[in-house]
């Protein structure tokens, strides 16, 4: 068609111009972009993280912190088998910098993918229902893992919006209503569609997979101008330190993704199971309904409403302008249909008062610091030796939520700071007391001991048999083992007796057993 070439000049423009602004190199990457992380951790909002108390059936997410934590470790040639044998078209190369996402994910970010592994049920067929249709590469689903976490909510610090993470501009290119009601970003299954048209378009450009990815993440103009500097190679890797940084990340990233998502289990991941229901159904709506009417007539929770509808940005669907659809759980669609007259009647002119739709807030959990409903706040004092882990762990909440409450980039916390912590206000009472408990008390309330650590004998140290590491803020034993070549975190665990990775404390001595 004439309009084809149009179509890809205009893509190029488009990319120019709005290049997601976190996805622009830093001026300093590590081998592991640690960025890459903390932009998916943001993203990882209130909506399915919640973490709230047992019985609490706003909690879409069943947090277990079992942690029975025993992280393996493997060789090289088994990371590389094991990519092999993963039946994908996409080339899924294997190297230092794969291997070290490898490690970041199933070691700085054991949470993160338990939480991914228990949403993937619901959203993956979606995914590959979509990519099937267009005779895509079905591993393209572990896109949305590396772009939002699998949350359709999710927005980025400039505007980048749903499990895709689609900017505004690109959004309307590829057809999606974006306007103050509806946001088809977030809509799993739109927002698929309209990736999978986009991914076909950049493969329309460059016939290969891999550099589709890559141009995915930092757009078609970047990928020309590492292949132009790179003297017309084409190859991700011959071309890797000519993209952008945060970009040289993001292939690797997706890598490792794919290999997590299959090779969980020997990792000892376990899906958190998550309580969104795997059969659903579309009923198309041609009438105004609020999803509040629907809640309090079919007596289903608003929150599970608004995951499987999550496009609607004030809990409204605007079937009086044109028909659009609604999302709901299989065994609930008949009986909509049999209510349908009464749910549009119910206080309907309360939800459509012009008054309460002006002041009525905007339904976005991707948005930092907001508050969730029916919670209350409290305040925690950072005390030497804390991190947000024991924090998260004290309040029942997850990590990413105390980042996301209060704005922080990364896991760096210093001794005084003030941080907010939402608690529903059923349970608030039991957390209260926290702030002024001693570490033993604090432990001792999530049915944990703290253990004397024991010391290592004089005789050891004087041999020469071991050394002293003193952990610094920040640490994890994967860090550390990565000090000293040919130890693993799991060696360092046994030479101290830790039964659990995660309970090493700034300041704690650990033995470490010197090569012969």
């Amino acid at each position: 068609m004439m309009f084809k070439p149009l179509f890809i000049f205009l893509l190029f423009v488009l990319f120019s111009l709005s290049v997601k602004a976190d996805k622009l190199p830093s001026d300093s990457v590590p081998t592991v972009n640690e960025t890459t992380f903390n932009n998916i951790d943001s993203l990882v909002s209130l909506w399915y993280n919640k973490q709230l108390s047992p019985g609490d059936d706003t909690s879409f997410v069943v947090e277990d912190f079992s942690d029975s934590l025993d992280i393996p470790a493997f060789t090289d040639s088994v990371y590389q088998a094991r990519l092999a044998a993963m039946p994908m078209i996409i080339e899924l190369s294997y190297n230092n910098i794969v291997r070290n996402y490898i490690h970041m994910y199933t070691n700085k970010r054991r949470d993160l993918v338990e939480t991914m592994l228990g949403l993937s049920d619901y959203y993956f067929p979606i995914f590959e229902e979509i990519l099937d249709a267009k005779g895509m590469p079905l591993e393209l689903k572990y896109l949305p893992v590396i772009e939002s976490a699998l949350n359709p909510n999710a927005v980025s610090r400039v505007g980048a919006t749903g499990m895709w993470q689609f900017m505004y501009y690109t959004g309307k290119m590829y057809k999606l209503e974006i306007n103050s009601m509806v946001d088809e970003r977030r809509d799993p299954i739109k927002a698929s569609y309209a990736a999978v048209e986009f991914l076909l378009d950049l493969y329309d450009i460059y016939h290969d997979w891999v550099l589709v990815i890559a141009a995915y993440n930092c757009g078609p103009g970047n990928v020309n101008k590492a292949i132009r500097r790179s003297g017309g190679k084409r190859d991700y890797w011959d071309i890797y330190y000519r993209l952008p940084r945060e970009t040289r990340g993001y292939v690797p990233a997706f890598i490792a993704a794919a290999y997590v998502m299959n090779y969980y289990k020997e990792h000892n991941l376990t899906p958190k199971q998550s309580t969104l229901p795997i059969h659903c159904d579309t009923l198309m709506i041609n009438e105004k309904i609020h999803l509040e009417q629907i809640s309090q007539v079919m007596n289903i929770p608003i929150d599970e409403l608004r995951s499987l509808n999550p496009q609607y940005r004030r809990d409204i669907i605007p079937g009086n302008t044109k028909t659009y659809a609604l999302r709901l759980p299989f065994n609930e669609t008949t009986r909509f249909i049999d209510l349908q007259d009464s749910i549009i009647a119910y206080n309907d002119s309360i939800y459509f008062n012009p008054e309460a739709l002006s002041k009525s807030p905007q339904y976005s959990s991707g948005t930092p610091g907001a508050v969730p409903a029916n919670h209350e706040k409290l305040v925690y004092t950072v005390k030497s030796g804390d991190n947000l882990g024991f924090i998260a762990q004290w309040y029942g909440v997850s990590v990413s939520d105390l980042r996301y409450w209060n704005y922080l980039h990364d896991n760096t916390i210093r001794s005084g700071q003030k941080l907010a912590v939402y608690i529903s206000k059923s349970t608030a009472a039991k957390y209260r007391d926290i702030n002024s408990m001693s570490f033993a008390q604090k432990q001792a309330s999530i049915g944990k001991t703290v253990k004397e650590t024991k010391s290592v004998p004089a005789e050891e140290l004087k041999s020469g048999e071991y050394e002293l590491y003193t952990v610094k803020r920040g640490d994890t034993l994967w860090d550390i083992a990565r000090l000293y070549p040919g130890i693993t975190d799991t060696d360092i665990m046994r030479w101290n007796g830790i039964d659990n990775a995660r309970n090493i404390s700034v300041g704690q001595k650990l033995k470490i057993k010197t090569k012969s």
